[in-house]
């Protein structure tokens, strides 16, 4: 039966035919020493035919289908064009050699093709991408590497839908290390503890907080330097002056144990390396609430930032919260509790990681169960909306929220809440709303920039017309006298009215005279005058002049 060979490269599908494998051997090892031989692996593979793909869209969508081990359109053509034709009713007497078996299992079933994926398939495959560049002409050594390199970065960046603003993975970090540090940050402060104890005893019980005993630890070093002069100071750090007295009163009559200079060196320094983990544990604190702002503002604002962010991290990333359920969801951090019951034909746990919630906490004994339930309801809708929304709002979240307290007030004291596609369309016309007033203010903002453009403009001409104001002033009456000509110009015939005035107002060489202008009364300023108009001057002329006789 003979072998050919389906090779999906980056820059198209080429289809090789082995024709030469009794020359290698069936085994494994011939077949990689020959691997390395062009001139002998050249005798056993044949190019059959090559398809490039015809753009970087195509190439990514072609590399997308494989990987999915789907056949598309393309690759089905090109196998019906350079594979033999078998007759309808028999079998092939060729298979095909594809690296991905499930390709190859979806050839087989639309095209009835035979194909094989095995460890000798995938040595001369390995072969081909070795020397594929010396199988066609056309390809240079460095054009493979180039597609491949471009098809690699699209196949990334289609598959991460990378963006900078919501990187899940920044949250997955910091709750990490976040709850790293309150362990590290507990453990130290009890070392603090005793380890200051066996000089000041008495500390531990005035002061609880271990961040605040790390100061005080720091700031007294020994207890027998503390006098009544340091209680202003001591009271600034502690913020409450009786405490302050009552530190001063205890180290005065304190039973603890001298400490070398040395040792006190040590715990002092340990003291500032806890205030630092606490400082930094602050900080990362604040990180965590603004990433998980930008990354899923509407499950921040219905669940809280820390317990959103261990969700995500438990889910592995956003896009798996989303596409996991709500019943899923709700029992997330509890999967030991959900198999031991499993195993055992016990009672499954209600809730997982959620139970950290608020809401769970306010919710009788009785009611846990079922508002752990909607609660999860809840958080499935907004870790959806934050995966798959272009709009980074947080009005769905805080919606959801007012929807959680209405069921809590319904469980305890029977209030009848809102229907979910009250709330929701109430929150789409808020969005909306928000969307239009940012809109508005870009129009304000750019119709605000053009009018200032346009003042600036006018200032320059003004300034530009006063200085030219003499002389446009001075050239007025040359300008309408220029005006005026033009215009007589126009009440000239022209074209084919010159050809309709009399012969003796036309030159020899055919161009016409130009009539003398005895009166100005033809231009557009003074009106024509009429011939009652014309007598009545005379008679009026001839009246006068025998008056003066």
């Amino acid at each position: 039966m003979a072998l050919y060979l389906l090779f999906e490269s980056a820059s198209g599908y080429a289809l090789f035919h082995a024709y030469g494998i009794d020359e290698i051997g069936q085994s494994l090892d011939a077949v990689r020493s020959s691997v390395l031989d062009l001139q002998r692996f050249g005798r056993a593979v044949k190019l059959v035919g090559f398809s490039p793909f015809s753009s970087a869209v195509d190439a990514l969508n072609q590399c997308n289908a494989i990987s999915e081990g789907i056949m598309t359109d393309e690759l089905r053509n090109f196998l019906e064009l350079n594979l033999p034709k078998v007759k309808e009713g028999k079998k092939a007497k060729y298979s095909v050699g594809v690296m991905e078996p499930k390709v190859g299992s979806h050839i087989s079933e639309a095209t009835g093709i035979p194909c094989q994926s095995n460890e000798f398939v995938q040595e001369l495959l390995r072969g081909v991408r070795l020397h594929f560049d010396q199988f066609i002409d056309q390809l240079k050594k460095s054009d493979p590497e180039k597609a491949q390199l471009g098809l690699g970065h699209s196949y990334s960046r289609a598959k991460v839908k990378f963006n900078v603003n919501r990187v899940d993975n920044m949250v997955i970090q910091a709750i990490f290390l976040l709850d790293t540090l309150d362990k590290d940050i507990n453990s130290f402060s009890m070392r603090v503890r005793e380890w200051y104890s066996w000089h000041f005893p008495e500390l531990v019980k005035i002061v609880n907080d271990n961040y605040l005993y790390a100061k005080i630890a720091k700031f007294v070093v020994n207890k027998s330097d503390l006098a009544e002069k340091r209680i202003p100071d001591l009271s600034d750090l502690i913020g409450d002056e009786d405490k302050a007295k009552e530190i001063v009163e205890a180290a005065k009559a304190s039973m603890g144990q001298d400490l070398s200079p040395v040792d006190l060196i040590n715990v002092q320094q340990f003291a500032q390396r806890v205030m630092n983990l606490s400082e930094y544990r602050k900080k990362l604190y604040e990180y965590l609430v603004t990433k998980m702002t930008d990354i899923a503002p509407n499950l921040t604002s219905l669940i809280g930032e820390v317990v959103g962010a261990r969700l995500i991290s438990h889910a592995g990333s956003l896009s798996n919260l989303a596409k996991c359920p709500a019943s899923t969801l709700q029992i997330l951090g509890a999967e030991k509790a959900l198999f031991r019951a499993l195993k055992t034909r016990g009672n499954t746990p209600k809730y997982g990681l959620i139970f950290h919630s608020s809401f769970i906490g306010r919710a009788s004994a009785r009611n846990k169960g079922r508002m752990a339930r909607y609660l999860a309801n809840k958080c499935s809708i907004a870790s959806r909306i934050d995966c798959y929304s272009e709009l980074n709002t947080s009005i769905f979240g805080q919606k959801l929220r007012e929807q959680v307290e209405e069921r809590l007030d319904f469980y305890d004291n029977g209030v009848a809440p809102r229907k979910n596609l009250d709330v929701m369309k109430a929150a789409i016309e808020e969005t909306n709303a928000v969307l239009e007033d940012g809109d508005d203010n870009q129009k304000k903002d750019t119709s605000a920039k053009k009018s200032n453009k346009k003042k600036s403009k006018a200032e320059a001409d003004g300034e530009a017309m006063d200085v030219d104001e003499s002389a446009a002033v001075e050239d007025k009456p040359q300008t309408e006298k220029k005006k005026k000509k033009k215009k007589h110009k126009l009440e000239e015939p022209q074209g084919e009215e010159m050809a309709t005035e009399a012969p003796g107002d036309v030159k020899q060489d055919g161009t016409p005279k130009k009539k003398k202008k005895k009166n100005r009364e033809a231009s557009e300023d003074v009106e024509p005058k009429t011939a009652t108009e014309g007598k009545k001057k005379k008679k009026r002329k001839s009246k006068t002049e025998d008056d003066e006789v």
